[in-house]
């Protein structure tokens, strides 16, 4: 492996730190677990910023490491793998298989942009597709998969007009990022997130909490980021003059009929998936846990008589990367946590800073991440457990300042490389697509709305809806 100038620093950071924490005279009332594990979250966190390996094989390496040295036993390192937050994201990507099998996505997408007849109809009307797709597909490369057929349709019945295919290009992933935080399964940075708060603090935020204050901030940024897009990508005269998207435009693209008579197995598929989201959304009411509802899903979605997909097949599309290493971020939570490292690293704010100055600057710091940090699940994994953390010392409830770095950690439009959707729409051979310039435009223009607007509901909005600022 080459030592690039990214690596090198890196490791000069990481060394330093590991060695001043090493001499016993520094840093008084850090306990030995403490020192070891601040150790190794910044070995973890310096090799995900400046190394080409594996996010996962560094997390359970990290995991691995504060096990052995006895940080934490291995019941927590393995029971992490059973918590209910990562059997919702299995069942989830079971029901996803069997929607995308059945061509569901298709026919809500020709129903939805064929009744575009303006551009700023059709940037809308698209976006609220995307929104929706949140509440089937879980994580963000899923969607953007499931949306690229329908993107080149468009694209191909938008052909002699050029600008508006670059700007319908960028439209796409940077809905699909910022429209995750509407759901617990829009990002697997969720999930870590809700770990975090339980193991922290004991409070657990459930599918239906998530969908109350998730879902109002995904549907207000994802339409302010379309106005964003569609006015720094096109001019007035890319605007002017009618749309007309047919559904055979889609069909074009699509493997499964998108007009006519809906099989049985659309249907069941659709009585299935809507039955599960509508359980989700009044647990409050029976009581029964989304990760129950899911594996009953998931069951269903699966079985010889009713389901739409096989068992194995659907089993193929979970990430098991990815669920593996939000298991091992969690027991480096847990260890943070329980060993005093978290608190300590948080202990000393300085004085007199207001609620809101905190939430500002956990906003502008969890926005910036994605320029050091492009996995999104690694990003609540480094960020999260510091902000509960401090949030403590300064007075802030945890739950806030958790969801608001969450929420800001959506923000990944920078770069090409930033977030997989990106890099997925900006490398489509024969359809023009945007450039580093046309995302850095953007970007110039996005990050502080989005970062406004997420401490505009951190302080204004979610305390309405049970969440308050303060303790």
């Amino acid at each position: 492996m080459t030592l690039t100038p990214r690596l090198t620093a890196a490791l000069c950071v990481a060394l330093s730190l590991c060695a001043l924490l090493a001499v016993p005279g520094t840093f008084p009332g850090l306990s030995g677990d403490a020192r070891l594990t601040l150790a190794v979250f910044a070995l973890a966190t310096c090799a995900w910023v400046g190394t080409p390996i594996d996010d996962t094989y560094i997390a359970l390496g990290a995991g691995l490491a504060l096990t052995v040295t006895g940080v934490i036993s291995s019941d927590t390192l393995f029971g992490t793998l059973g918590d209910s937050t990562v059997w919702l994201l299995i069942c989830a990507f079971v029901l996803a298989a069997a929607v995308t099998r059945t061509g569901l996505a298709g026919r809500a997408a020709a129903f939805l942009v064929g009744g575009a007849r303006t551009v700023r109809q059709l940037t809308h009307l698209t976006t609220t597709a995307l929104v929706v797709t949140a509440f089937a597909v879980p994580a963000t490369s899923g969607r953007a998969a499931l949306a690229l057929p329908v993107f080149l349709a468009l694209a191909r019945a938008l052909a002699g007009r050029g600008r508006l295919v670059v700007m319908l290009a960028l439209l796409f992933p940077t809905v699909i990022l910022l429209s995750a935080v509407a759901t617990l399964i829009g990002a697997g940075a969720h999930l870590i997130t809700v770990s975090v708060l339980w193991e922290a603090t004991g409070e657990r935020v459930g599918f239906t909490e998530w969908l109350l204050l998730g879902l109002p901030l995904a549907v207000a940024s994802s339409h302010l980021a379309a106005e964003a897009v569609l006015l720094t990508t096109t001019r007035r005269a890319d605007r002017e003059g009618p749309v007309l998207i047919t559904a055979e435009e889609i069909q074009r693209h699509s493997d499964r009929p998108v007009t006519g008579p809906w099989t049985q197995a659309e249907k069941r598929c659709a009585l299935l998936l809507g039955t599960v989201v509508a359980l989700w959304c009044s647990e409050p009411l029976h009581r029964v846990p989304p990760a129950v509802v899911a594996l009953i899903g998931a069951v269903v979605a699966a079985s010889p008589a009713l389901g739409t997909v096989r068992l194995k097949d659907a089993l193929k599309t979970v990430p098991w990367s990815l669920l593996l290493f939000m298991a091992a971020t969690m027991a480096m939570g847990v260890a943070l946590a329980e060993s005093g490292a978290a608190q300590w690293l948080t202990g000393g704010l300085p004085s007199g800073v207001t609620p809101v100055m905190f939430l500002a600057v956990v906003i502008a710091v969890s926005t910036a991440a994605h320029l050091v940090l492009q996995s999104r699940s690694a990003r609540s994994s480094v960020l999260v457990p510091l902000v509960v953390a401090a949030a403590a010392g300064a007075g802030v409830n945890p739950v806030a300042a958790a969801l608001a770095s969450t929420a800001a950690a959506g923000f990944c439009h920078t770069l090409p490389a930033s977030a997989k959707p990106v890099t997925l729409f900006a490398e489509i051979p024969g359809t023009p697509t945007y450039t580093p310039r046309d995302l850095l435009r953007l970007s110039a223009v996005l990050a502080p709305l989005t970062a406004a607007l997420v401490l505009l509901f951190a302080v204004a909005v979610w305390p309405l809806l049970g969440v308050p600022v303060t303790r």
